[in-house]
């Protein structure tokens, strides 16, 4: 039986839309980066993939609280196996760059998921590797009743990591399947 991934496209172009920086927008990168990874994982027999947005200019929700809530229903009732939430990071000081995770527990399995799943995406596309963080207080990941990860791909709003957010998007999606996989002990096909 396939495994079941949630991937969450953090935000959206009206309700919550994220960070800015250097004219790129959360909202676009996140979803192109999530429907990248559902192609991907689309052509691997051993997963099925769903998105939480069905296209680029889709909203969930009609405010914060509600999209959060609407996302979270839609993975645990469908129900995934696995919930990977993607985002980008921004910081008022530019210098501050890198790959990130976050999740609910240290030494969960979404915490070796969101280490797997840093490492990769680090190696491919050359981002700082800042780790993994315990935020037991963000919705996604203390609703979802499956191992879940949000991932901080770059800082948009450092000037290196958004060139990355805009040229190798195909490759932190990548990043985030290799990076599965490694947790998950499966070969790449």
């Amino acid at each position: 039986m396939a495994i079941k991934i949630y991937i969450d496209q953090g935000h959206g172009p009206t309700v919550n839309a994220g960070a800015e920086g250097f004219g790129l927008y959360e909202q676009d990168i996140t979803y192109m980066v999530g429907a990248y990874l559902s192609d991907i994982l689309g052509s691997d027999y051993r997963f099925v993939a769903r998105t939480s947005r069905a296209s680029i200019d889709n909203d969930i929700g009609f405010n914060n609280s509600s999209s959060l809530r609407i996302r979270v229903e839609d993975a645990n009732s469908w129900p995934a196996d696995y919930f990977i939430s993607i985002h980008c990071n921004a910081n008022v000081n530019p210098a501050i760059n890198g790959t990130e995770a976050y999740v609910y527990a240290s030494y969960s399995p979404a915490y070796y998921l969101g280490d797997a799943i840093v490492n990769e995406i680090v190696r491919r596309t050359g981002t700082k590797n800042n780790g993994v963080f315990v935020r037991p207080s963000l919705y996604v990941l203390r609703y979802t009743t499956m191992p879940s990860v949000l991932v901080e791909l770059a800082y948009i709003s450092n000037y290196s990591d958004s060139a990355k957010l805009a040229y190798d998007q195909y490759q932190f999606a990548y990043g985030i399947y290799v990076g599965l996989l490694n947790y998950l002990n499966l070969p790449q096909l």
